[in-house]
């Protein structure tokens, strides 16, 4: 999606000509955007990026990329947590990218946070995702009405704190409850329940935990250090394996009523927003191939007989194929640019919330995060794959690293499947039908006798 606005549809139906609408007064989103910003300057790019905005915080940040990039395989190989990168990340500003200059942040909008989040991910595609459940629960306090509780959470953002996930359960929990409970005991709130997938928790100084509070869906917000809480790096899975992806176990873990709230509260685009994370992962992971796969042949000297040319760099079978990885990583950054915007624009809306625009933006953020994800789900796993095919075996040597690529980039394909986005975006543009902004998994209910 590009910056320009249009008069919008009468609703939030299909078609590749509906665009996010102007706000009232007139002006596009991304001019109020980049008006509102305190180190507002002019933006040339028409894409929502103010470029000394965010070249400040790229500049603060890059050494510290190219300090994790170093690490990459060993930590890889070794099964080693990025606990010092993600403190360097910390130190470096990381959690601040999307706080507002007033409370201390960097004032990123999302496109710019997109454009940071592909470069990390070059260097590891583990830590994006690492924040992940932080970049959510920022937007979320970013969204929530003005005052004290908001207030202080920025400013923690801004001193660097940051959250972690625990949403998901594993086992027999029926589709659409949850098996955490929150309970009051006297004058306190206590969590009980075991959680699994708990992105970044294990990293950070807070987890965001939804529980069942007598029928209600909310959430809590809990210090990972405090007594009641348990946190495993159990993960097993073949890829990602780095992003604390394990388990927490609370038991009788006290809450702050403060930190207490309904799930319905959150901001709508949230889903949106948690898939542009990993489509920047999988963006990273494109460009850390191309990368990899063009060094890898530069500094190649072994020829086989049967090739096309003396030197590999100069065979035209081997070019082939590193420019089809090569445009698979153009083509990985190019959707994510226009996922960011389009849930960019979402975010312009939350303050309209239920109106014909804010539905507009929310459908739209819906579709093309989902639309991306049909693409780069199966074009980035295969460019991953094509990298063996220049080398030869000497490239499936552990000690190269290059079997990461496609483990990770198949691990991130494998979040929210693939094959029910592609129906939602086949069914939004065939008959208008919006998309689901929430979606929940568990135990199928038994068949009715």
């Amino acid at each position: 999606m590009t910056s320009t606005s249009t008069t919008p549809k009468a609703s939030a139906t299909r078609g590749p000509d509906h665009t996010a609408p102007e706000p009232v007064d007139g002006r596009t989103t991304h001019e109020a955007r980049d008006a509102s910003a305190s180190n507002a300057t002019v933006n040339a790019t028409g894409t929502g990026i103010v470029p000394s905005r965010l070249e400040a915080a790229l500049a603060r940040l890059r050494p510290v990329f190219d300090r994790i990039a170093e690490g990459t395989i060993a930590r890889e190989q070794d099964h080693v947590l990025p606990v010092e990168p993600v403190r360097w990340l910390v130190d470096a500003g990381f959690a601040r990218l999307r706080v507002p200059t007033d409370f201390g942040g960097d004032g990123l909008t999302i496109p710019e946070l997109a454009e940071v989040l592909i470069e990390l991910a070059t260097a590891d595609s583990n830590l994006p995702q690492v924040f992940r459940g932080h970049i959510a629960f920022v937007e979320d306090r970013l969204q929530a009405a003005p005052g004290g509780e908001r207030d202080a959470w920025l400013r923690r953002f801004a001193a660097g704190e940051i959250v972690g996930n625990a949403w998901s359960e594993t086992g027999a929990g029926a589709l659409g409850t949850s098996q955490t409970k929150l309970e009051r005991r006297g004058d306190r709130w206590v969590l009980n329940g075991r959680k699994f997938y708990t992105t970044g928790s294990i990293f950070a100084e807070w987890t965001d935990v939804t529980a069942d509070r007598d029928g209600d869906a909310v959430t809590a917000i809990v210090r990972t250090g405090q007594p009641g809480v348990a946190i495993s790096d159990d993960w097993d899975g073949f890829g990602q394996q780095l992003t604390g992806t394990g388990t927490i176990v609370f038991t009788d873990a006290e809450v702050e009523d403060a930190h207490v709230a309904l799930f319905d509260d959150r901001f709508r685009y949230q889903t949106a927003l948690y898939q542009l994370v990993l489509l920047a992962v999988l963006a990273g992971i494109a460009a850390a191939t191309e990368r990899d796969t063009a060094q890898a042949i530069r500094d190649r000297t072994r020829v086989y007989s049967h090739g096309v040319a003396s030197l590999v760099r100069d065979d035209a079978q081997i070019q082939a194929v590193v420019g089809e990885i090569s445009s698979v990583a153009y083509t990985a950054s190019t959707l994510v640019r226009g996922v960011a915007e389009a849930v960019q624009d979402a975010a312009d809306t939350a303050g309209l919330r239920d109106t014909e625009a804010d539905l507009a933006a929310n459908v739209l953020a819906e579709i093309r995060s989902a639309q991306a994800q049909v693409v780069l789900s199966e074009s980035v796993p295969r460019a991953a794959t094509l990298v063996f095919n220049t080398l030869g075996a000497s490239a499936t040597s552990r000690a190269k690293g290059l079997d990461r690529h496609w483990r990770n980039a198949r691990t991130v394909a494998s979040h929210n499947p693939v094959i029910y986005k592609a129906r939602i975006v086949g069914d939004w543009s065939i008959n208008d039908t919006p998309p689901p902004f929430i979606w929940n998994i568990g135990t199928a209910p038994s068949p009715t006798p």
